[in-house]
């Protein structure tokens, strides 16, 4: 039977989870390690300062779960590392609000499948909607997985990105776009600032391939994306020229 890790950075007390899930009990045996509070914008940070809470909780039937007062990335070590566990599968999601472009880097629901890549898993996906389509976007899973599995797309590239849409019209392989927030910072009271955004439009609006684009059209996006920080082509021009 296929084992199972599924996380988000939502909090383990959140409907997107308990979709995802319910959702995957069918695939094979869960378990759910996942965020004490809210840990989104927290990327791929772990806690190495302090300690921190990490405790059995009540969850749905038939599924073991743990609420661990840290980041998305811990909830997986945790998983590995702490319960002395590998998985065949992680999930991450469904997040409550889509991540996109170049946001991706600041996502925690992306960070936790980066971790799960770095300590082994052969197969892991990140799942976002926007913020008030997580029901709806559940309805979609079976079919952004059988995309996935069907092509074999595992064996090329273990971490994937996928964005459900209200009301998908398909599903497209796409590249990350440029970034999907406006910036800003907002004084609050005194001292105290607070970073603001609204969601723009991608700066090439018109390429279907780029995730912020074929969400905006109606597309799951699914994007394969790397862990490995190596601009390879850079490396490949230059690595067999040592400078004296």
């Amino acid at each position: 039977m296929m084992k199972i890790l599924i996380t988000n950075d939502d909090g383990v007390d959140t409907l997107g989870i308990r979709l995802l899930a319910e959702w995957a009990k069918k695939l094979g045996e869960v378990t759910v390690v996942a965020p004490k509070t809210e840990q989104s914008a927290k990327s791929h940070a772990i806690e190495i300062v302090k300690p921190f809470e990490i405790k059995r909780v009540p969850f749905i039937e038939g599924i073991t779960a743990y609420s661990v007062d840290s980041t998305p990335a811990d909830c997986v070590r945790f998983a590995y590392i702490g319960l002395k566990q590998t998985y065949d599968l992680v999930l991450s999601g469904v997040n409550k609000g889509v991540n996109l472009g170049i946001d991706v880097v600041y996502s925690g629901t992306i960070g936790a499948i980066f971790e799960a890549a770095r300590l082994g898993a052969p197969a892991a996906i990140a799942f976002s909607s926007y913020h008030d389509g997580q029901v709806e976007a559940a309805k979609h899973f079976d079919a952004a997985y059988r995309y996935l599995a069907e092509n074999d797309l595992f064996a090329q590239n273990p971490i994937y990105n996928v964005n459900i849409p209200y009301e998908p019209i398909g599903i497209r392989m796409t590249y990350q776009g440029s970034s999907y927030f406006s910036d800003e910072f907002v004084r609050k009271e005194g001292d105290m600032y607070r970073q603001e955004g609204e969601p723009i439009e991608d700066e090439v609006p018109d390429d279907i391939h780029r995730d912020t684009v074929a969400v905006k059209n109606g597309y799951i996006s699914v994007t394969p994306l790397l862990a490995t920080r190596t601009n390879m082509e850079v490396f490949r021009k230059y690595g067999d020229k040592p400078q004296k």
